[in-house]
């Protein structure tokens, strides 16, 4: 063992080797016999035979619930996932503001959608739209789905769009004041352009979490496919497959966005390398005095 792991930690001796073997051992037995009481338990109510999986092998399975719950968890992902954007830009834009009332009032905004649970959010916001009618019967948990997962991931990504911007060298904020650009022609052309490539795979999570937390709104009756899935498991009997085709379904979904987010990424990354990613040349602007110096 190196020198290097033994800072870190007393190096065990033979007992205490042997000692963690044994106990990894027992950990073994205990987890294989759990699982064994499991199957023992799925077993005895069926949902391991075969005929439990010949619900999906029919159209009807997917064209009355699948399908449709596919569709919905696209559709809020869609528009929460654009939207949670918007408001992350803007509120993360706000909170670098020279104006303190403007940092003060996106701060709060920020720290209290941050800690209040999604969920609660959608519960509570369907509430309040049932209650004065804000949509029609039809669209109330879509958009308590959509409302909640905005105001979250819009919370958290602003903090990513301000963490991205903070991040990179004062210099850039500084050789573009001394061209002569305005706060907003720094912030639009030379910060935040440079600061979306370093704030990208934080973002692309904060997609896939979107994503997955649109399985929430199945507890206002949004149907999603985590709804679909329970729904067929009521109708035919056969929970533990409709789960895992969801879960496979879900992990599918969620592969595609990550892939579609990583090539945009690599594209991104392509184009800063090409054009030099550096602070755009007061040339850009129509010249002027610092462009003729």
């Amino acid at each position: 063992m190196s020198d290097a792991v033994a800072v870190l930690y007393d190096v065990p001796g033979p007992k205490a080797r042997a000692r963690y073997r044994i106990l990894s051992g027992v950990v073994l037995l205990a987890s294989l016999g759990i699982a064994y009481l499991i199957y023992l338990a799925l077993d005895s109510k069926g949902q391991l035979t075969s005929d439990k999986w010949d619900p999906f092998l029919e159209s009807t399975t997917w064209t009355t619930y699948l399908l449709p719950g596919i569709q919905g968890t696209l559709v809020a992902a869609a528009l929460s996932i654009v939207f949670a954007l918007i408001l992350g830009a803007v509120l993360g834009i706000g909170r670098l503001s020279d104006h303190r009332s403007v940092r003060i009032v996106s701060g709060v905004i920020v720290e209290l959608f941050r800690a209040v649970p999604v969920l609660i959010l959608m519960i509570f916001l369907y509430a309040v739209y049932a209650e004065y009618e804000v949509f029609k019967v039809r669209y109330l948990a879509l958009a308590a789905v959509v409302t909640g997962l905005t105001l979250y991931n819009g919370s958290v990504i602003a903090e990513i769009v301000r963490a991205g911007v903070n991040s990179l060298p004062k210099g850039q904020t500084e050789a573009a004041s001394a061209l002569g650009m305005r706060k907003g022609q720094v912030m639009r052309i030379v910060l935040l352009p440079q600061a979306v490539t370093a704030m990208l795979p934080a973002i692309i999570s904060q997609m896939v979490v979107a994503l997955k937390d649109s399985a929430l709104g199945y507890l206002i009756g949004y149907v999603e496919v985590v709804r679909a899935g329970q729904q067929v498991g009521a109708f035919y009997g056969n929970y533990l497959p409709a789960l895992i085709i969801v879960a496979i379904l879900m992990i599918v979904i969620n592969s595609l966005l990550t892939k579609l987010a990583t090539v945009v990424e690599r594209r991104m990354r392509q184009k800063k390398r090409k054009t030099g990613g550096g602070v755009v040349p007061a040339a850009d602007f129509g010249g002027g005095p610092a462009g003729a110096a």
